[in-house]
């Protein structure tokens, strides 16, 4: 067993598995978010008061079951935010995981333990999960490739729930084709159509800071991903602005959180760490006039994008506008780069499409992400597509 030397794993005995003697992921090793349900172990959920009023799995999650079906090993459940309601990483029950690419940064939430583990080469394959962000922002700030999947297209049974319209069972590796080998595992069959054009999503590259922006431009990203789908086009998708894209998602998925853990936090009356007890005070109290005009939004969303990406075009954008915020950000600095951040991450957010983030540049010692995305559905040809693009990046293809 590798040595924990980052803090990836759940506090206690290390819960491991071996898979099948055969499959396409024999001999590859795998980790799973704490929220994910492995048979005989409690769920912990990242938060104290969650593992003590609940019970020991009687299962395996669908999807933990489906990779040591094809052969991977489990070595252990990853940490992740309490309830999987935050973007930085932090626990302060658990601690928080070290980022292997920037130790002096945050790891980037809720999947912060998965994409650790895999960035410190603890196991090939992490499972996430990703209703915000989860696994796209880790991804980038840690520096691995991360993936979440069209919305319902990877099964999310025996998963904790958080916003369930807007939950995604993504995972993370350290290589292009493992990331698709995962796929090949977790995916349905179907959705390998060639994609293009690539076409650049205006707003979010105006987001990014300009040296996050110059950073993806080079030979690593942009360039690399035209020299695969050739010359980008420049789009508008967000005439409302990502401050109402952020705004609308996060009105609709509070009261989902609300509806799925509101419940448990009263009935339990659970201690949660900095922002998280803010969190659920403002899902409790959110306007439903709020949320009914997120879904709403929603919806314009979804058509619009759905149908700009119906014949395979791929948007590509930075994944965040900058490198994860350090250690001594504040909380108000935490929270201003949440919110600058989810503009972005509420793209595929709101629309249920696929995004896999490659780790294609550094600013100032710390890694960041270059988004690519397709239509729903589209999600094998896009695993393709960003192992293409790797390869031309010069990246772990």
């Amino acid at each position: 067993m590798a040595e924990d030397s980052v803090g990836a794993f759940v506090p206690g005995p290390r819960t491991e598995r071996a898979g099948a003697a055969e499959g396409p992921l024999a001999g590859l090793t795998f980790a799973v978010k704490d929220l994910y349900d492995t048979a005989g172990d409690v769920t912990g959920y990242g938060n104290p008061d969650w593992a003590r009023t609940h019970p020991p799995a009687t299962r395996d999650a669908a999807a933990v079951a489906a990779l040591l079906g094809a052969g991977a090993r489990l070595v252990g459940k990853t940490k992740t935010v309490e309830l999987a309601y935050g973007l930085t990483g932090e626990n302060v029950w658990h601690g928080t995981p070290v980022n292997p690419g920037a130790p002096d940064r945050f790891p980037g939430g809720s999947s912060c333990g998965s994409a650790a583990a895999v960035a410190a080469g603890l196991c090939d394959i992490a499972m996430g999960s990703d209703t915000g962000g989860s696994v796209r922002i880790p991804a980038s700030y840690c520096g691995v490739f991360g993936i979440r999947p069209s919305w319902g297209s990877v099964s999310l049974v025996g998963a904790c729930p958080l916003g369930p319209t807007f939950d995604t069972a993504g995972w993370f590796a350290a290589r292009a084709s493992v990331l698709r080998r995962a796929g090949e595992v977790l995916l349905p069959p179907g959705g390998d159509a060639p994609l293009g054009p690539l076409l650049k999503v205006k707003e979010a590259w105006v987001n990014a800071e300009p040296a996050t922006a110059a950073a993806l431009c080079g030979g690593a990203g942009l360039e690399a991903a035209e020299k695969v789908l050739g010359p980008s086009l420049t789009v508008s998708i967000a005439p409302e602005g990502l401050d109402a894209f952020y705004e609308n998602f996060r009105c609709a998925q509070a009261e989902e959180a609300w509806t799925s853990l509101g419940p448990w936090v009263e009935a339990t009356d659970p201690a949660f760490g900095p922002g998280v007890k803010e969190r659920f005070a403002a899902a409790r109290a959110m306007d439903p006039a709020k949320a009914a005009a997120g879904r709403a939004f929603r919806r314009i969303v979804q058509a619009r994008l759905h149908a700009l990406l119906g014949g395979g075009a791929v948007l590509v954008y930075p994944t965040s506008p900058s490198p994860a915020p350090r250690l001594t950000a504040t909380q108000a600095e935490q929270n201003a780069v949440r919110e600058r951040t989810m503009g972005v991450t509420a793209i595929a957010g709101l629309a249920g499409l696929p995004e896999i983030s490659l780790p294609v540049a550094r600013i100032a010692g710390a890694p960041v992400g270059l988004s690519l995305v397709a239509g729903p559905g589209r999600d094998r040809a896009l695993l393709a597509l960003a192992e293409k693009v790797a390869a031309a990046a010069g990246l772990p293809a």
